[in-house]
């Protein structure tokens, strides 16, 4: 397997502050990865590294084949367009429909032929189970088929790496697991490497994958499938202080 992410002994700071400590992180494709950890652990720092949204500035760490350390500005709107970003708060431009929502995403990533961007929106809108929903609103679905429409804008690129940052948050728990069910259905049929941020210990039993559990500022990967014996690292239910920003770059998720 092709490695996508490759941390060596990087350090994650959030405000001047060190909250992880020495982190070795290889993330390969075709594998579902769930990062759990107590509230203010580090979760989100890690991810946004990920994604260039907070700057890597010791170690080694390498995503996409981009070089974190000391990336420069311009590069990385490229870096973004390799990657599926989910944001736990949708992050769907409100006046506009489900298809146009898209079709943006697409034009600002430099798509120009208007059939291929028509095919490509009902691909992905067809692969979520969301193929009759493309002149709706977002005010006129339900949380689910909103971020169900938020998947569908992640695969519009064809990513090899989707980064899900608490995906299930504002879901009713079967709805929640609808979501992780999908998750795990593209990472299996399309050999996307998938990392989501839970506290729910519930999808890494019925789901299982790789665990990356944050304890006390250091970082461990559980190879087995078995999460139990976490289940007072992930007693709390977000990182109220590492919610995810405005991310300026979300054309590119």
């Amino acid at each position: 397997m092709s490695t996508l992410i490759k941390y060596q002994n990087v350090d994650i700071c959030q405000k001047d502050q060190i909250v992880l400590k020495n982190v070795n992180l290889e993330i390969e494709k075709g594998k579902f990865y769930y990062l759990i950890g107590k509230v203010g652990s580090g979760k989100s720092s890690l991810m946004k590294t990920m994604y260039a949204e907070l700057p890597v500035e010791n170690g080694k760490a390498e995503v996409m084949g981009s070089n974190l350390i000391g990336i420069k500005s311009k590069d990385i709107p490229y870096l973004r367009r390799k990657i599926g970003i989910i944001f736990q708060d949708f992050q769907l431009l409100t006046d506009r429909s489900v298809y146009d929502n898209l079709s943006f995403v697409l034009q600002a990533t430099d798509w120009k032929d208007r059939k291929e961007m028509d095919k490509r929106i009902d691909e992905v809108l067809s692969e979520v189970g969301m193929s009759t929903k493309g002149y709706r609103m977002p005010h006129e679905l339900s949380g689910g088929e909103q971020q169900r429409i938020v998947i569908a804008r992640a695969l519009l690129n064809k990513p090899e790496l989707i980064l899900a940052d608490e995906p299930t948050g504002n879901l009713d728990p079967e709805t929640g697991q609808e979501l992780v069910d999908l998750l795990h259905r593209i990472c299996k049929e399309e050999g996307t490497a998938i990392i989501m941020v839970t506290h729910n210990l519930g999808w890494i039993e019925s789901n299982p994958g790789t665990v990356l559990r944050i304890d006390n500022g250091s970082l461990v990967t559980d190879e087995q499938e078995d999460a139990s014996s976490d289940e007072e690292t992930v007693a709390e239910t977000e990182d109220t202080d590492e919610a995810p920003g405005n991310n300026d770059e979300v054309t590119e998720a």
